[in-house]
């Protein structure tokens, strides 16, 4: 289990109020973005339970769209940000359920464009978060690390192909998980890593045959 230090129990630097509803907001906001990385034509956030209840006291609205936009927690425009001039060039909208099923401070960006793509993800408290599923696969990206996340067709030898290639530039899997809906069907897989890659690792991972989408997903600063 990960050591936490008493800076991350007690907050991070940010705009607040609150570590949850405001600055997991945001840093939710930025993972999406960046999994996402191309210009949508739309986003609905669906803000759920918590999140959908005292969201707007707390900012939620505005920090959700404030980290899309690759503002940081303690940005100063989070306050401003429906009057922003990037803001007012984004189709966005907001929806406010509750669901039992779903964690109290819980999210859908859900992004219409070139590409469609649905990321839920939680606010798990002390501004720490985590992407939980991706379209209909389930994942595990906190922003802790830098990750690698690719879709695929899922047979033999795939995670193989991947792992090697980062092995072979002398980098360490902190952690590897993968996702299908049936066998022989699109597969995820989220590789969590120490350190960076190189643009070649990532062009290389794309070239693998049935590999159909790569994203190289940047830890969160701050």
């Amino acid at each position: 289990m990960k050591q936490r230090s008493l800076f991350d129990v007690i907050s991070p630097i940010m705009t607040g109020p609150s570590s949850s509803h405001t600055a997991g907001a945001v840093r939710l906001g930025l993972l999406a973005e960046n999994i996402y990385n191309e210009t949508p034509q739309k986003v609905t956030f669906k803000l759920y339970n918590s999140f959908a209840s005292t969201g707007k006291g707390h900012g939620t609205d505005k920090a959700l769209l404030a980290g899309l936009l690759g503002y940081s927690v303690d940005s100063e425009n989070i306050k401003n940000i429906f009057d922003n001039d990037l803001a007012k060039n984004i189709d966005y909208k907001y929806i406010y359920l509750n669901d039992l099923d779903r964690h109290p401070n819980a999210v859908d960006f859900c992004f219409e464009g070139k590409n469609n793509m649905i990321i839920s993800g939680n606010s798990v408290g002390a501004g720490n978060v985590e992407i939980v599923k991706i379209n209909d696969f389930a994942s595990r990206i906190s922003g802790e690390y830098n990750t690698i996340l690719l879709f695929y067709k899922d047979k033999p030898g795939m995670i193989s192909k991947v792992s090697t290639l980062i092995q072979n530039e002398n980098i360490n899997i902190a952690s590897l998980d993968c996702d299908r809906n049936a066998r022989g069907q699109t597969a995820s897989m989220a590789i969590c890593i120490d350190g960076n890659v190189s643009d070649s690792l990532i062009y290389d991972v794309k070239t693998i045959d049935d590999v159909y989408f790569v994203r190289y997903i940047k830890k969160l600063e701050g």
